[in-house]
């Protein structure tokens, strides 16, 4: 494995790590292009699964006193069953055959149906984070278990569970460390759902030591990102941090639905 392959896994998981400690999603979504790069989609699915659930175990030790428990439990149990269910989804699509391919530049580029159906989510969750959805669309909480199995369903397919989740979570009215925290633990139920189902199918087993190389620079990044981010808490927005989010996903959206990536 190529040193700068390391080193760059490394160095953009931390950035991003340190931007999403304070939305509480985009981790995951922007770090399956880096994969995507050197893996198959499938396989940058899982690995960033892996990062992201090591990622959510230290933010949710470092954040563990502000946890909402009662939210945790009210949105994390739908999202754990449901979370099962897209990755058995995300399991199938990975069998397909490509959908279309096109020239670019004298080269031929192959859309799948798992990369092209991961473009147009992130594309939209690109959207959802730019408009602002949690600002104006506001759920009481007695919606708290469909939004817990709304975002655990796309968070078993991608790993898009935080954007739904936000959204649900954001009219509580939580303080910065208790959304954080509280988020971080919900998607610690769903990663370990979507990790069973992954390791029980095809998809786990591409993870070998072409793509543990690449998952361990990733953890190591993702790790020092959110420690860093811990000590910036009290000094970044929430509005800096969806619009570079929300860009990078637009970018990260466009790139896989056209094959690019």
């Amino acid at each position: 494995m190529p040193i700068l392959e390391l080193l760059f896994v490394a160095l953009f998981a931390a950035l991003v790590s340190t931007l999403t400690l304070f939305s509480g999603f985009g981790l995951a979504t922007l770090l399956l292009p880096a994969f995507a790069l050197f893996l198959p989609a499938e396989t940058a699915v899982a690995a960033t699964a892996v990062i992201h659930l090591a990622n959510n175990l230290f933010k949710g030790a470092l954040l563990r006193a502000a946890v909402g428990r009662r939210v945790v439990l009210r949105f994390g149990v739908p999202a754990i069953a449901a979370a099962l269910l897209g990755a058995m989804l995300l399991d199938s699509l990975s069998g397909f055959d490509p959908v279309f391919a096109w020239s670019h530049r004298g080269e031929t580029i192959v859309v799948t149906p798992l990369s092209l159906v991961l473009g147009i989510m992130i594309l939209l969750f690109a959207v959802f984070e730019l408009v602002e959805m949690d600002r104006w669309l506001r759920l009481p909480p007695r919606w708290l278990p469909l939004g817990g199995a709304l975002s655990g369903f796309f968070g078993g397919l991608s790993g898009h569970q935080g954007a739904l989740r936000a959204v649900f979570l954001a009219p509580l009215g939580l303080g910065a460390a208790t959304f954080a925290a509280t988020q971080a633990w919900i998607a610690i139920g769903v990663d370990l759902a979507r990790l069973l189902v992954y390791g029980a199918s095809g998809i786990g087993g591409h993870l070998d030591a072409h793509a543990m190389p690449l998952v361990a620079a990733g953890t190591v990044g993702a790790l020092a990102g959110a420690w860093l981010g811990r000590g910036l808490l009290p000094k970044i927005t929430f509005a800096v941090v969806r619009r570079v989010t929300g860009v990078l996903l637009l970018v990260t959206g466009a790139g896989l639905a056209s094959g690019l990536v």
